[in-house]
């Protein structure tokens, strides 16, 4: 499996004045962050899996763009260039966004793409990890599984796999997770939604090839997930919702 993997590249020296701007680009990348409520988080990325749409045989790409840019759209036709996981056929209503390698789309935007006549979704691949935002076709329209997971907390800009972790702080145990957090490895993340059989299986939503390269609900275990380094993680910027006539709303903070 292949996902979204942006190396944050920083000119670290071994005089330790030179550090600073790095702390400093974490600060701020943590103090600026939205809130978003548990509740919200959720309901975005179920809303993901509910975007309706009609291809068309111009949605369809299995070449370069005009930059360039390799891109294979994941509809049915991708199994003759590799890749099995291809789902959506001109013609056929389609259910749920896309996975696009380096895709940010709200809904809204996606389905603005397409009538305008986008490609739908662009597959990853070892050559788009190589190249990284290099890769990322501006031809086509869709979601990656980090832009994903930045959607459903109202973050501004996509937060690859690689930077997440700077906005969130690491879960001691998997059975602190919630609604709204993240597992995350160095090559993909999960949104978690809830436990099905608690410390064990899980419900949670993701954008990638399983079973189709498209945002998904799915169900999740444990034992499968931490061989291959996913751990838990809880973003700083997530609010508490309170109970009717106690406190108002908190974030959940537990410091840099």
């Amino acid at each position: 499996m292949f996902f979204r993997d942006h190396r944050a590249t920083a000119g670290l020296s071994v005089a330790g004045v030179k550090f600073l701007p790095l702390i400093c680009s974490s600060l701020l990348l943590a103090c600026c962050t939205p809130y978003v409520t548990r509740q919200e988080a959720v309901a975005t990325a179920y809303r993901y899996t509910q975007v309706t749409w009609m291809p068309e045989a111009r949605h369809v790409r299995h070449g370069p763009d005009s930059q360039g840019i390799m891109v294979h759209t994941p509809d049915l036709t991708s199994g003759k260039y590799g890749d099995k996981h291809g789902w959506w056929q001109p013609g056929k209503l389609a259910q749920s966004l896309p996975y696009q390698w380096g895709g940010f789309d709200t809904p809204e935007s996606f389905l603005e793409k397409i009538a305008a006549g986008k490609k739908a979704g662009d597959i990853a691949d070892e050559a788009k990890r190589k190249l990284g935002d290099a890769g990322t076709s501006k031809e086509s329209c869709g979601i990656d599984c980090s832009g994903f997971v930045s959607r459903c907390w109202n973050l501004t800009r996509p937060y690859s796999t690689s930077e997440l972790h700077r906005i969130c702080d690491p879960l001691a145990s998997w059975d602190e997770l919630r609604p709204g957090d993240i597992l995350l490895n160095d090559k993909h993340v999960v949104l978690f939604a809830k436990w099905k059989v608690p410390g064990r299986e899980m419900d949670a939503f993701e954008a990638g090839p399983y079973p189709v390269w498209r945002v998904s609900a799915c169900g999740l275990r444990k034992d499968r997930l931490e061989p291959h380094g996913y751990h838990p993680w809880r973003y700083r910027g997530m609010v508490e919702i309170a109970e009717p006539g106690s406190p108002a709303p908190r974030r959940a903070w537990h410091g840099w």
